[in-house]
């Protein structure tokens, strides 16, 4: 029953996408599959090794469009991840129900990604995002929030209004709000607020406040020449179970960010600067930035800046394409700034590999990065287990998009 209910199900889907024009609407399926060995070796523990994909760039779902005449647009997006090493669903992407209009720019309204993922630097000058070597993993030298609100991978904002601009002549803007009675996942902050904390919570204060993030970018062409330059805000509200445990450790989180990016033929160079005040999800070591579950070690996790502490992170990265194949040098660090529970902590990264393109669909891909972790502490190493250590990561990996 369960087989012919199924087959009934993908052979409507099939049908509905076959004739889009006699219902007036467009659907189309979307997905992309990645595999990848990786071992992440580090200082003082056993090293870790797996095949899979365990940043879970692997995913399928639905989009569907319909023509409401005016230049208006409606739009939706169902998207589903999942790991092809265990098997394992991890659920829900982005969810969202939209309104597109041609002169102003696009509404969404559901479950998004953040501005400081998609938008304004993050995925969009990471080149190994989606891998082992991405810069909000090991090498922490990019806000890698697990609610969504920084630039970790497959996280997304629960219950949220996104607005993104379409292009006035050059300029773009995005902006997200967030209901602060919401519910949405919390950040593991390094361990200082323990199990109980993980993927529970509310953000917002009993008043009710609002998370939100905003950001810009300017875009110009000169010749062969093409320039970007982009900056944003993000603020995340203390939530009120975090406030019960930490009353006065604990604030308000903010983040500024800034950078760009030139590119001229085959060269690329971009990067991105970080100030965190106050860290609670963006930056402290939160799931969606590092490989291994909470509590594994070795596992990989980023060279976080301290929960409730301020820092800074910056990122760099050159790019050179010789026919089929990109070769990439990337790096930067983080400088966590000492608090009253951990002690100050500087970490540089350097990576270098290339992605070789089959087709315009398929990529093999692969690299090393490691992370050099200056002032060392006691605390660090025994509390927070990967994030006071050196580390290694080596990826090899295979991606297809359908």
């Amino acid at each position: 029953m369960n087989s012919r209910i199924m087959k009934s199900v993908l052979l409507g889907v099939c049908s509905f996408c076959l004739i889009p024009s006699a219902l007036g609407t467009s659907l189309n399926i979307t997905g992309r599959v990645q595999s990848e060995y990786n071992v992440v070796s580090i200082q003082g523990l056993s090293s870790q090794s797996s095949i899979g994909d365990p940043s879970y760039y692997s995913s399928w779902g639905f989009r569907v469009s319909e023509n409401l005449g005016n230049g208006f647009k409606a739009i939706g997006m169902i998207d589903w991840g999942f790991n092809t090493g265990n098997g394992g669903f991890f659920g829900a992407r982005e969810q969202y129900a939209a309104i597109f209009k041609d002169s102003i720019g696009t509404l969404k309204i559901g479950r998004t990604h953040s501005p400081f993922a998609d938008f304004a630097g993050g995925w969009t000058i990471d080149p190994f995002v989606y891998t082992a070597l991405q810069a909000n993993g090991s090498g922490g030298t990019m806000i890698a929030s697990s609610n969504g609100l920084g630039s970790g991978t497959y996280a997304a904002v629960n219950s949220v209004v996104r607005f993104d601009s379409i292009n006035f002549r050059g300029f773009t803007f995005a902006a997200l709000l967030m209901p602060g009675d919401s519910k949405r996942t919390e950040a593991n902050l390094g361990g200082v607020l323990g199990e109980t904390f993980v993927n529970n919570g509310n953000t917002g204060g009993s008043n009710g406040e609002w998370d939100f993030q905003a950001a810009a970018k300017y875009d110009l062409a000169y010749h062969e020449h093409k320039f970007n330059v982009f900056g944003g805000y993000s603020r995340d509200n203390v939530s009120s179970r975090q406030k019960e445990v930490y009353p006065y450790y604990l604030k308000t989180e903010e983040v500024g960010r800034g950078g760009g990016s030139w590119s001229f033929k085959d060269f690329r160079l971009q990067g991105q600067f970080e100030y965190i005040s106050n860290a609670l999800g963006a930056a402290t070591c939160s799931d969606a930035g590092a490989l291994g579950g909470i509590g594994d070690l070795p596992r990989q996790c980023n060279s976080a800046i301290n929960a409730g502490g301020n820092g800074t992170t910056w990122f760099t990265s050159g790019q050179y394409k010789w026919k089929s194949t990109t070769f990439i040098v990337q790096g930067g660090m983080t400088n966590a700034f000492s608090t009253s529970l951990f002690g100050s902590r500087k970490a540089e990264s350097f990576t270098v590999g290339a992605f070789h393109d089959l087709s315009k669909r398929t990529s093999l891909f692969g690299g090393y990065q490691h992370v050099h972790v200056e002032d060392k502490n006691t605390l660090d190493r025994d509390l927070n287990g990967a994030i006071g250590r050196d580390r290694s990561t080596w990826t090899a990996g295979l991606r297809h998009n359908f």
